[in-house]
């Protein structure tokens, strides 16, 4: 069982069996972050998915990234909900752009399976700082609503948005939410308080594309799972409602600041800093 196994890990790892409770709080508290960050602007399994390799560094990749997913599902559901019911984002680019994010996540999981974990932070890494910089260079991006196409044509985009980053929130994960958010603002001009509304309608579709396949094959450890879910769920809520609340503009500075930090803790581990 795979929770068995990666509990049972824990105590020969650190020494000491008194420190798991410890180990898990730290792991709930993570999540609860990450939940938060998701929710304002995406990006929370970059805080999530991290704590697991340090939580459980014995688990495959399959399991790390099946039980990353139930944890954010959770908070994905939260701030959705939230969302909707404060912003109102059309659903008439938001739904179809979830139904392509959840079948490019199905598709995304089955190459999850055969990805090493040696892969996941190069990939990262270079996508934060292409997202990071374009962002951070053109400062009146997403402080307002400019469409730059209707109809057919901004529909089939939201849709080869949410299949493209379904794909790799299957495959990877980290990061999805952010990526929703910036091509939701890049590509299709709206302000990031609506990016985020509507990115968080895809994310859930993704999360839950990927689990179709995860979940079945075993890979969830259920017991850490259930601690993610609900530390994500709490996370979800109020960032989702510290967004709300803030605007745009927050959402934005939020953005910024956590691809930074992101990219600052990717880069230095792999070049070694620590």
């Amino acid at each position: 069982d795979a929770d068995i196994d990666a509990l049972a890990a824990l105590p020969a790892a650190l020494g000491s069996a008194d420190l798991t409770a410890t180990l898990i709080a730290a792991v709930a508290a993570a999540a609860f972050l990450a939940g938060w960050v998701d929710a304002v602007v995406g990006g929370g399994g970059l805080v999530q998915l991290p704590a697991l390799l340090l939580a459980f560094p014995t688990a495959t990749p399959a399991q790390l990234l099946a039980t990353n997913k139930l944890g954010s599902i959770f908070g994905t559901t939260s701030a959705t909900i939230t969302y909707y019911r404060r912003v109102k984002p059309d659903l008439r680019t938001a739904l179809p752009m979830a139904v392509a994010a959840y079948v490019g996540a199905i598709g995304g999981a089955f190459i999850g399976l055969h990805i090493p974990k040696s892969a996941f932070n190069p990939i990262i890494l270079v996508l934060l700082v292409v997202v990071g910089a374009y962002t951070l260079f053109k400062p009146s991006l997403g402080t307002t609503t400019a469409l730059r196409w209707d109809g057919v044509r901004h529909t089939g985009t939201a849709v080869l948005i949410g299949f493209v980053i379904g794909v790799y929130d299957g495959a990877l994960g980290p990061g999805t939410g952010s990526f929703l958010v910036f091509a939701l603002v890049g590509l299709l001009g709206y302000a990031f308080l609506q990016a985020s509304a509507k990115a968080k309608i895809a994310n859930f579709a993704t999360n839950l594309g990927a689990l179709t396949v995860f979940a079945p094959g075993g890979h969830v450890m259920w017991v850490v799972g259930g601690v993610l879910a609900a530390a994500n769920l709490l996370g979800g809520y109020v960032g989702a409602r510290t967004a709300v609340r803030l605007g745009s503009r927050f959402v934005r500075t939020v953005f910024i600041v956590i691809v930074s930090a992101f990219i600052v803790r990717i880069g230095g581990q792999l070049l070694g800093w620590w």
